[in-house]
C-alpha cells in the first residue's frame, strides 16, 4: 500500500456525493522550498521553511472545507517528499474536482510583499517566469519535455474553470485577509506550473505572501492570520460553486 493512502484515512471527510477537493501543501521532505530567518529578539532567530508554512495552512484549509461538507484530502499530512507525479496520481485516484496548491513566495530582496493567485495558462510576463522557475525546479531532460507538452494540452481543457476559480478565491482573500493585514494585492495571474498541469483538472496555486519580507513573515506565522486565510479560501470556493452551478451541472 502506498504511503499516501495514510493521508486518505486521516483526512477523509463527509458524504461521498460532495465535491472532492485536493489540497496540496507545496514542497515537503527533502524539498524545503524557500527559507528565511525569523528574528524574535536582538540575537534570537529560527529558521522558517516554506514547506512547514504550506502544510500548516493546508491543514487549516482542509478543516474549513470539512465544515462546508466537501470531501477534502491532502497530498501530504506530514513533512515528507511528494513528487509531482505522486500529487497528480492522488488527484486521479480520488477523482478530485479541484486542486489547490499552497505556497509562500520569496525574493532575494527584502522589499517585495503581497499575495497572488495563479491559474494554468500561457503568458509572456518575465516576472511570473521567475516564480515558475522556482516552483518547477528539479525537472530536466525527458521529464521536462513531456511536462511541457502535457501543459499545452491541459490548458485548453481547464483554463475556463481555473481562471474564475482563482478570481473567486483571490477576491475573498483580499476582502478577509488583504485589507485587515494591509497586504499588497499582486493580482490573479496565469502561470505554467507543472503541478497544476499534471493534475489535469481545474487548479490554482496560492502564493500566500513573502517570507523574505520580515514584516510579512510575522503576519503569515500568526495563527489568526492562517485561520482567516483558510476561511477566505473556503468562502471563495463556495462563491465559485454558487455562481457556476447552473452552467456546470457537475457542481450540484
Amino acid at each position: 500500500m502506498k504511503r499516501w493512502l495514510f493521508t486518505f484515512s486521516l483526512f477523509f471527510s463527509l458524504p461521498t456525493l460532495a465535491l472532492v477537493i485536493l489540497i496540496d501543501p507545496g514542497h515537503g521532505g527533502e524539498d524545503e522550498g524557500a527559507r528565511a530567518r525569523y528574528y524574535y529578539g536582538k540575537k534570537k532567530w529560527r529558521l522558517i521553511r516554506e514547506k512547514d508554512i504550506a502544510l500548516s495552512l493546508a491543514k487549516k484549509i482542509h478543516a474549513e472545507l470539512g465544515k462546508r461538507n466537501y470531501n477534502s484530502y491532502l497530498t501530504r499530512s506530514v513533512d515528507r517528499t511528494v513528487t509531482l507525479a505522486e500529487r497528480a496520481e492522488i488527484a486521479e485516484k480520488i477523482k478530485a474536482d479541484f486542486f489547490l496548491s499552497v505556497h509562500v513566495n520569496a525574493s532575494e530582496a527584502n522589499e517585495p510583499r503581497g499575495f497572488e493567485t495563479y491559474y494554468l495558462d500561457n503568458h509572456q510576463d518575465s516576472a511570473i517566469k521567475k516564480v515558475e522557475r522556482v516552483e518547477n525546479k528539479n525537472l530536466e531532460g525527458e521529464e521536462l519535455i513531456v511536462n511541457k507538452i502535457l501543459t499545452d494540452l491541459v490548458i485548453d481543457r481547464t483554463v475556463k474553470s481555473s481562471k474564475p476559480l482563482a478570481q473567486s478565491i483571490h477576491s475573498r482573500i483580499q476582502k478577509l485577509v488583504g485589507r485587515k493585514y494591509k497586504l499588497k494585492d499582486r493580482g490573479v495571474k496565469p502561470g505554467l506550473f507543472y503541478v497544476l498541469a499534471l493534475t489535469k483538472r481545474p487548479a490554482i496555486l496560492l502564493e500566500v505572501g513573502f517570507l523574505s519580507n520580515s514584516r510579512e513573515l510575522k503576519k503569515i506565522l500568526d495563527e489568526k492570520f492562517q485561520n482567516r486565510y483558510a476561511k477566505a479560501v473556503a468562502q471563495g470556493l463556495d462563491d465559485y460553486i454558487k455562481k457556476n452551478a447552473k452552467t456546470e451541472p457537475s457542481l450540484l
